[in-house]
């Protein structure tokens, strides 16, 4: 009985030390593949911010040529600018009263 004791304790020893092998060899996969993974996504979002930037670039002279358009027309009818001023800030109350 003593020699069985021995052996399943030396087949869970054995047990033990390969199920330890397998999980630091998974692990290190894991952890290849989230610093992958992490690559993939830097790099992506820094494509996504150069693609933004380029757009906003580009359209910034036509959105300032819009401003002064509509900076001019402001001061040119200073009544209707008023008005709409006031309708949009009642708008505003109306849509934050309800909540």
């Amino acid at each position: 009985m003593a020699s069985t004791r021995e052996e399943i304790q030396a087949d869970l020893e054995d047990q033990v030390s390969q199920l330890t092998k397998q999980v630091a060899s998974l692990t290190k996969a894991m952890s290849k593949r989230s610093s992958a993974a992490l690559a993939d996504t830097r790099e992506s979002a820094s494509e996504l911010y150069e693609g933004f930037y380029d757009r906003f670039t580009d359209a910034l002279p036509a959105m300032r040529k819009q401003a002064r358009v509509a900076q001019k027309t402001a001061q040119d009818n200073p009544m209707t600018t008023a008005l709409v001023g006031v309708a949009v800030f009642g708008l505003l109350a109306a849509l934050l009263s309800r909540r």
